[in-house]
């Protein structure tokens, strides 16, 4: 459907001309309209706003690059509730546990060195003992090992613990990683920006006042970063709209986001087991929903290792314009939480997923810069 077609609901639907008008002007859309787009709406109306909004961004155009990721541990001084990936520090080998070494983390890069990679996202658990030294050392070996690579290392919970740690701020935290290679921040550790919410479900960990000033301080420095929403747990619909809203709108002052990133709760070997996982029309709708809401920020990913490919694909269709990328079997942090197992693509399949929805895959740089 064209978004001209849409005039057929103004009478059934409220404000609706209002929102399209939004959308055609890329004005920021109210807490109000996100709950119509939530509630009200059919979903082929959300869908052709997404759409016609994505279009305007990116023509046909949906994005993948050739990444591994490395997560040193699943150690973690938090427990989060949502979370199947952490393991007590005090944990064994048979309950679960890996730390890895730098020597372990090398082997891991030289099996890699053949695959053209151009991103290492580095994240896990927040370690009890490694301090600041370790973190950056760590880096220093990507880069000797894969010289060139970009590095994106690192949410804002775990560098709120280096600097708690090291008795220092947070500028000046970013600062040291900067120097020893961090090219970009990952957007993880957001969660909900609701304090009630992260009380719930987020094991004491960072603020959202920390997460929101740590990627702040880091579009300051240009280290330019991501953004994440994990949905479908204990939040509300308004929970989510008012977490778009504060990510937009610090957008607004530093233009720092290269992409917002909707993650969907998943329900396997965690505390939180109990509650249902979202069904793939909520997901598909609140991908458009997100692509709406937050408009100033270029690019709306679907991370296929979490989503499931098939709704990835169909994602496609509701605003979303990146699919991550080839991720080579080398992340657990959803496999554990009952999604894909062994989570890796190859380019070619990829460009398939992509070009059977009538798109154009476009391989990219870490910061969207075409390859």
């Amino acid at each position: 459907m064209k978004i001209e077609e849409l005039k057929k609901y103004n009478e059934q639907l409220p404000e609706l001309h209002t929102v399209i008008e939004a959308v055609q002007k890329s004005r920021p859309l109210t807490l109000e309209e996100g709950m119509l787009l939530y509630k009200n709406y059919p979903l082929e109306v959300v869908q052709t706003l997404a759409d016609y909004r994505r279009e305007r961004l990116h023509g046909k155009k949906v994005f993948y690059n050739r990444n591994i990721h490395i997560e040193p541990t699943n150690k973690c001084v938090y427990a989060c509730k949502f979370c199947s990936f952490y393991r007590s520090p005090k944990s064994s080998s048979e309950e679960g546990v890996w730390d890895y070494t730098f020597e372990d983390i090398e082997e891991i890069l030289e099996s890699h060195k053949t695959q053209n990679l151009t991103e290492v996202h580095i994240t896990g658990g927040v370690h009890p003992t490694h301090e600041l030294d370790w973190w950056t050392e760590l880096v220093r070996r990507v880069k000797k090992i894969l010289p060139g690579i970009h590095v994106k290392a690192y949410t804002a919970v775990e560098i709120a613990f280096m600097a708690k740690q090291e008795g220092i701020s947070f500028k000046q935290v970013l600062l040291e990683l900067q120097k020893a290679g961090v090219d970009s921040l990952p957007g993880g550790g957001a969660e909900i920006l609701n304090s009630e919410v992260r009380k719930k479900i987020a094991g004491g960990k960072a603020p959202s006042s920390h997460w929101l000033e740590i990627h702040k301080t880091a579009h300051e420095l240009r280290i330019q970063s991501n953004a994440t929403m994990l949905y479908g747990h204990v939040e509300t619909l308004e929970h989510r709209l008012e977490h778009m809203i504060e990510i937009r709108e610090l957008q607004e002052q530093t233009d720092g986001f290269n992409a917002f990133i909707p993650l969907k709760y998943r329900n396997v070997n965690n505390a939180l087991s109990h509650i249902k996982e979202t069904q793939e029309e909520d997901d598909l709708r609140n991908f458009a929903v997100s692509r709406l809401m937050v408009q100033n920020i270029k690019h709306l990913k679907a991370y296929w290792v979490m989503l499931g490919i098939e709704t990835a694909q169909k994602s496609l269709s509701y605003g979303v314009d990146d699919l991550d990328g080839t991720i080579s079997d080398t992340t657990k942090i959803y496999s554990m939480a009952g999604s894909i197992d062994h989570p890796a693509m190859t380019v070619m399949q990829l460009k398939q997923i992509i070009e059977n929805q009538d798109f154009i895959p476009v391989e990219r740089d870490s910061i969207y810069n075409p390859i």
